[in-house]
């Protein structure tokens, strides 16, 4: 029985049994003065996959100097006064060997009734087996915490993947992968701001609370300050303290910003996210087109090694990127001209013939995104940048000088899914009170209920000037599922929202 309970490749014991075996264990522990959790420090001088690229080419590894690891027990098979284990640590697997006389007889008794799980720190050399494992042969052993619930006998098996998100600890422990994943995030959010500082822009915080609900679609998390007693809104953008900065002279600035919105989920969105928000001042639209696709491919490079990257089993060539206007995309995909369209009533006509639904008083405009949305979206699969968007769902950007009713915006696609949006932002602060104000409008009317109101702070720093600026936004969410082959944005989240489980 106790060989069946030290492998957790063998049948595991009845939870609520192994609960009670462990505690028990510990008792005795601590009746015998030896109380895990009263350790508080323990010297490691290396990792196992250091240990492992370190030695692989010596002949005679037991010849160095002893090392000190620390890590989870995942493994042990005893074999009467010598025995095999396995110590999981921030880099990888070690395998140990223990032997009695090596360790002495009481560690050893205590060691054979650890638990697969416990944390334990072992000092010993390295040595290679007889099947050419590179391995650590324990001189000295330690229990440095105990584990009183047994580890899943085989955590990939499971069908209930939100167990995996709800108890993301266990899962890392086990499935090596994940971990691979989050490291991988790491090194793309540093690669960011590598590229972003060598470019000269200069990172910032600006409030997650404010004061006010904007127009904008997306609906606020609302909470009350009680010393100032007045409601506030967790931020749904970064961008109008941004635009502030450019205001005030800072001409580059970013933020890796946490942003939080009270809205659906599924694979593609949880109610708080990361983008990266970025404004360059006397630059406009184009020049964060340029700025996309260089950062792009220097992430694919860094991170994958390449920029012919699989998604999902799609192939994605990230060295090649299109640009269409939105009427040359709609044109391309849904075989309709926007320039043939008269007048508005012509617009909701063809959108009635192609079977696009429209709101009774669409506008050209509006029905042009409609069109987008319901036959070009799908079809941008490789890297794609959809560039004049109609003014009227772009409040924040500048009206092409050559044709009013269109905005410098862009949006960027891969495998179907927008990634990013970027303007030439509107500076004219006349223009922009009066779009927030038709924006704000609209939300109340569709919303009684909600506190929309005009960010009048904004535009009094817009009336101080601000110089023309291009300005970008992106998820680092969706960048990094395509980045790590990820299908949910619950897998490249440590901690996603989760309804409790009772």
């Amino acid at each position: 029985m106790q060989d069946n309970r030290e492998n957790q490749q063998q049948q595991p014991v009845n939870a609520t049994n192994e609960l009670a075996v462990r505690r028990e264990k510990l008792a005795n522990l601590v009746a015998a003065g030896q109380n895990p959790y009263e350790i508080t420090k323990y010297d490691v001088t290396a990792d196992s996959e250091g240990l492992k690229a370190n030695y692989v080419d010596v002949e005679d590894p037991s010849a160095g100097a002893r090392v000190r690891l620390a890590g989870r027990m995942v493994s042990r098979r005893v074999m009467g006064k010598a025995s095999f284990a396995h110590l999981l640590d921030s880099t990888g697997k070690m395998q140990l060997y223990v032997r009695r006389d090596d360790v002495g007889e009481d560690v050893y008794a205590g060691f054979k009734k650890w638990d697969v799980g416990d944390i334990i720190g072992v000092e010993g050399f390295v040595f290679r087996t007889q099947t050419g494992e590179i391995s650590l042969h324990a001189c000295s052993i330690t229990l440095l915490s105990k584990s009183l619930l047994p580890l899943p006998e085989k955590f990939h098996g499971l069908t209930d993947t939100d167990l995996r998100y709800r108890q993301r600890y266990v899962d890392l422990i086990v499935n090596p992968e994940v971990k691979e994943t989050f490291v991988r995030r790491s090194q793309i959010m540093r690669e960011i701001r590598a590229y972003l500082d060598e470019k000269g822009f200069l990172e910032v915080d600006t409030p997650i609370l404010t004061p006010c609900e904007i127009g904008a679609a997306a609906r606020p998390f609302i909470t009350h300050h009680n010393t100032l007693d007045m409601d506030m809104y967790l931020r749904i953008e970064t961008e109008l303290y941004l635009k502030r900065l450019i205001v005030g002279g800072l001409d580059r600035v970013y933020e890796v910003g946490r942003i939080f919105r009270n809205e659906g989920m599924d694979t593609k969105h949880n109610p708080e996210f990361t983008t990266v928000e970025l404004y360059q001042a006397y630059t406009d639209f184009e020049g964060m087109m340029d700025l996309v696709e260089e950062l792009y491919k220097r992430l694919c490079d860094r991170i994958c090694g390449t920029r012919q990257i699989t998604y999902q089993g799609k192939e994605i060539n990230m060295d090649c990127w299109q640009r269409l206007t939105m009427v040359e995309a709609v044109k391309k995909y849904a075989g309709v001209d926007y320039y043939d369209w008269q007048s508005d009533e012509d617009a909701r006509a063809a959108a009635k013939e192609k079977h696009v639904a429209v709101p009774a008083d669409a506008t050209k405009g509006a029905v042009l995104v409609e069109f987008f949305d319901a036959y070009v979206e799908e079809n941008l699969i490789q890297p794609t940048f959809i560039y004049d968007y109609p003014v009227e769902n772009s409040p924040l950007a500048k009206r092409k000088p050559s044709d009013p009713a269109f905005t410098e915006r862009f949006e960027y696609f891969i495998n179907a899914t927008e990634f990013g949006n970027a303007f030439s932002e509107l500076n004219d602060p006349i223009d922009q009170r009066e779009r927030f104000e038709r924006q704000v409008a609209a939300k109340l009317a569709a919303e009684p209920e909600c506190h929309a109101e005009v960010d009048y702070d904004f535009i009094n720093a817009l009336e101080y000037g601000m110089p023309p600026t291009g300005g970008l936004g992106f998820g680092v969410d969706r960048l990094v599922m395509l980045l790590t082959d990820s299908a949910s944005i619950r897998d490249v989240l440590l901690f996603p929202t989760m309804k409790p489980e009772n």
